[in-house]
């Protein structure tokens, strides 16, 4: 299968998959209560936290899987790795899900603020989370099996059906066996057990066949030693992004009463928009980077890196200006209610900003990932979990939600004034101020200049979705415009597009 196939079928999977999950979470929270929706939020964060546990197993099957097809691993060997692999991925989630389950009444008494939920119903919920949970993280092993494989085409379509399945067919659930957090929770389970089986199902045929291998496969965990340094730099990283982008919500799932945190969950996922739309970016030009500096093509590492930071200007500005100008708009359309958008916006505004600005500061990690080297990328990111963690912790036991949201903002902004110059100084003297100067700040400044005169003709209050839908949506289009005319790149783009069409 082609790459420029393999790149159209993951985006456009990933695309749908948050497109359905962030056109159905109203619904939840409309049909379920803001307290039940408020468990919805939880699971997310409690996959995003097993995913410490992944120890960078899934990427180091993944490499060894494209070795072998690349036929730089005996078939032998290959067997191997996926045997010791199997072995650990089995144990961590038996391990990881039984310690979870054991916590559920734990967590439904002494953490989770409740309010109208029964307490044994929380516990069941709880515990049905903790073997999805452990059963989707298994999936890890047969994704990378199956990514190495670059099968990514099925796989692509394979993730759009489960997510359909996760968050629409959930509704027919629910409307046989009630609106329940339970009900959500147990078919939540059923669609991680299938989701295991078709993964599994795919990646055997993927597998060098046993037959005929010069030895037997056996049991041992030594084929995974020599693999261990590459699997525990991948794991620290991981594991610091977990630290940085999801402590907050952990804080504040204890901090607030779980009906709170079910909106600040419902505008958290908006927000999280933005990093869905930056991420086909960031996994396009790491690989190309890394192999340009591997060949010495600098010159072409530093073009790459200035088109994608332009690239990237351009949508969070766009992305970023609209959610934070049209916050109120866009929850009254998406949700229809007035309650919701008013519970939500501020949070939104904060946290929208917060994401642009992450977004932007992840570039200096993409040119240590091309040199090879992530210790800048570690102590930076630990030193912003250093700081975040204690002011979203006293933020919101102040101001609840709203104060985290101004926390996530400001440590950002932090951030990227202060390490982002340093890093960049450090790993190429003078590249900051041309990729600030040339490539941020031109398209976010025009884009901030056009939000501010759409901003002051705007009606204010709208009496229906619909109008506040188009208002959201020509506020977007005109914010796109600006940001391309303010993008070098962009502009290149334009005058490209122009051509081929005349």
């Amino acid at each position: 299968m082609s790459l420029k196939a393999n790149l159209a079928a993951n985006y456009a999977s990933q695309i749908y998959t948050a497109f359905i999950g962030i056109v159905m979470m109203p619904l939840y929270l409309s049909t379920m209560g803001s307290e039940a929706y408020g468990l919805v939020g939880f699971f997310a964060m409690l996959q995003a936290w097993f995913n410490l546990l992944d120890l960078g197993l899934t990427p180091t099957i993944a490499r060894e899987a494209a070795r072998y097809h690349g036929q730089a691993l005996p078939a032998l060997d290959y067997r191997r790795v996926y045997r010791a692999l199997s072995t650990v991925f089995v144990a961590v989630a038996v391990v990881g899900g039984l310690v979870l389950f054991l916590l559920g009444e734990v967590l439904a008494e002494r953490w989770l603020k409740l309010e109208r939920l029964a307490p044994g119903e929380v516990v069941l919920a709880l515990q049905t989370m903790a073997a999805a949970v452990a059963l989707r993280w298994l999936g890890g092993l047969y994704r990378g099996v199956i990514s190495g494989a670059e099968r990514l085409v099925w796989l692509g379509g394979f993730n759009a059906l489960v997510a359909t399945l996760r968050f629409v067919a959930v509704f027919a659930s629910m409307a046989i066996w009630g609106f329940k957090p339970v009900v959500f929770f147990w078919h939540q389970l059923a669609v991680a057990a299938l989701e295991l089986a078709g993964l599994w199902w795919k990646s055997q045929p993927l597998l060098p066949p046993q037959r005929g291998l010069p030895e037997a496969v056996g049991w041992s965990l030594a084929p995974v030693r020599p693999l261990v340094k590459f699997a525990l730099g991948i794991a620290l990283t991981s594991s610091v992004w977990v630290l940085v982008t999801q402590s907050d919500k952990l804080l504040l799932s204890g901090i607030l009463p779980l009906a709170e945190f079910g909106y600040f969950s419902l505008a958290v996922l908006v927000a999280g928009g933005i990093t869905l739309l930056t991420g086909p970016i960031s996994s396009s030009i790491m690989p190309r980077m890394a192999r340009l500096h591997a060949n010495q093509q600098l010159a072409a590492v530093r073009q790459v890196y200035a088109q994608a930071t332009q690239l990237v200007a351009i949508v969070v500005g766009t992305a970023a200006s609209t959610l934070a100008w049209c916050a109120g708009p866009l929850m009254f359309a998406w949700t229809g209610s007035g309650e919701i958008a008013d519970r939500t916006e501020d949070v939104l505004r904060m946290y929208a900003i917060g994401n642009g600005l992450l977004a932007l500061s992840a570039f200096p990690f993409y040119l240590q990932y091309a040199r090879g080297t992530l210790r800048h990328h570690i102590i930076g990111n630990c030193a912003m979990g250093a700081v975040l963690i204690p002011s979203v912790l006293a933020a919101a036991t102040a101001n609840g939600a709203v104060g985290a949201g101004a926390a996530w903002l400001a440590v950002n902004a932090l951030y990227l004034l202060t390490w982002v110059p340093y890093s960049h100084a450090r790993l190429e003297p003078g590249l900051h101020s041309r990729w600030l100067l040339h490539d941020v700040l031109p398209a976010v400044l025009l884009v901030q200049g056009a939000a501010v005169a759409l901003h002051l003709l705007s009606p204010g209050a709208f009496g229906d979705r619909w109008s506040a839908a188009f208002y959201t949506i020509g506020f977007a289009l005109t914010c796109a415009v600006a940001a391309v005319l303010g993008s070098s790149e962009g502009r290149r783009m334009l005058v490209r597009a122009a051509g081929r069409a005349v």
